[in-house]
């Protein structure tokens, strides 16, 4: 059987480098997708508190200038400590 011509050492360093960088530039897109991701959820999240407030309230029947007024209140309440 016939073989095929060898690679010689720098090419064989060539396609491993260019293998690598291919990796590397797998890797940048997949974590940029994944700090998207992150944003998103973190949006999310904020969106659901928001919602259990806005729950909390209507269920205490205040509005939200009365919560505003209440931790307004304590906050300068700590601050004469």
């Amino acid at each position: 059987m016939a073989r095929g011509v060898r690679k010689s050492p720098i090419e064989k360093l060539r396609e491993e480098l260019k293998n690598t960088q291919d990796s590397i530039e797998q890797y940048k897109t997949a974590i940029k997708t994944l700090h998207q991701k992150e944003k998103q959820i973190q949006e999310e999240i904020k969106l659901e508190e928001f919602k259990e407030v806005s729950a909390i309230l209507e269920e205490k029947n205040m509005s939200i200038s009365e919560l505003k007024d209440i931790l307004t209140s304590k906050e300068e309440g700590q601050q004469d400590e």
